[in-house]
């Protein structure tokens, strides 16, 4: 089935990739869909055999067996799969662009349940196969913007977040909506120290949480998303820069007032709230006006200009409207 919503932000398929890859990626995901569970790239063929104790619901396999592609697309090439799972920012692993590669498969995702609390009728603690085994998973081609002003295109596997939310039936108490990471640290090598205050913590509005935008992944280029990249399940605000989209979620609080985000309490000079991808804010350390774009070479690198909200100002600027956005960055 194709879920049409065309805006500026998209592109046509040919934009975006070579067919044959697109052809290929759904082979590519039949060897590959155990790959957040616990276990590297390379041994994710392994998860697959009978009788393997780490191997995917079979309600799980068969979601991914039927992916909803949709219109949402990015303008830009799709990043290679060994760059976007080789490069990361998660701490939780160590501060390297490929610790969480070479650490994160540590991490045991399978049970994986999720903690809902506060102003919401129905909470409680749910796994995440319940959370996601009713809906139909959508392919979503997004921008990354990284607020260390690097890039990415990827094609993330997921729900709208308002869909999720909304089971929980927030009242109308509930302003903001708080999430948090796990809190392992014999998993997590990096949250044995360094400075900072584990548990991740994010937050959104709620208004920014019901955008169609908004999505909560549970996998990437058609697959089950990889322990360095969030396992089993994230947020992607294509609107804002990376750190924002919380990875490896174990909690979801509904609360009226707006919440302190790691970043914010870690230096709140440099972050904000919002976080919203916008050029004509820099960061205290660097310029945000441009972005390189990966994979991106060293003597040519690939340095694109910065759209505001990363492209995607149609779909999310009536949020803001009225706001200084240099005040609320």
């Amino acid at each position: 089935m194709l879920i049409k919503n065309k805006k500026r932000s998209d592109c046509s398929e040919n934009e975006v990739t070579d067919q044959s890859v697109y052809l290929n990626r759904r082979q590519f995901m039949k060897v590959t869909a155990g790959t957040a569970l616990g276990l590297g790239v390379g041994n994710a063929f392994a998860a697959l055999q009978p009788g393997n104790p780490l191997a995917p619901p079979e309600s799980l396999q068969n979601a991914f067996d039927n992916i909803a592609e949709t219109s949402f697309g990015s303008g830009e090439t799709v990043t290679p799969y060994d760059v976007s799972t080789s490069y990361n920012n998660f701490y939780e692993f160590g501060y390297g662009k490929d610790d969480p590669a070479k650490r994160a498969g540590s991490l045991q995702t399978r049970p994986w349940s999720i903690t809902v609390e506060g102003e919401a009728e129905v909470t409680g603690v749910f796994d995440l196969e319940d959370i996601i085994k009713e809906a139909a998973l959508e392919e979503r081609i997004y921008r990354l913007r990284c607020v260390e002003a690097w890039s990415m295109v990827i094609p993330w596997v997921g729900i709208p977040l308002a869909d999720v939310l909304n089971k929980f039936k927030p009242t109308s108490k509930a302003k903001y909506v708080y999430f948090e990471t796990l809190y392992d640290p014999k998993q997590m090598h990096g949250q044995r120290g360094g400075s900072i205050d584990w548990p991740y913590r994010e937050g959104l509005r709620i208004d920014e949480a019901m955008n169609p935008l908004a999505l909560l992944s549970v996998g990437m280029y058609g697959s089950i998303l990889p322990n360095q990249n969030g396992a089993p399940v994230r947020l992607v605000l294509p609107w804002k820069y990376g750190f924002k989209s919380i990875k490896s979620i174990v909690k979801i609080r509904f609360v009226e007032k707006m919440p302190t985000s790691t970043w914010m309490q870690l230096a709140p000079n440099e972050y904000g709230f919002y976080a919203n991808v916008n050029p004509q804010v820099d960061h205290p350390r660097w310029s945000q006006k441009e972005e390189r774009r990966l994979p991106s070479g060293v003597i040519f690198p690939n340095v694109i200009e910065t759209q505001m909200f990363n492209g995607y100002e149609e779909e999310v600027a009536d949020l803001y409207a009225g706001m200084d956005l240099k005040k609320y960055y």
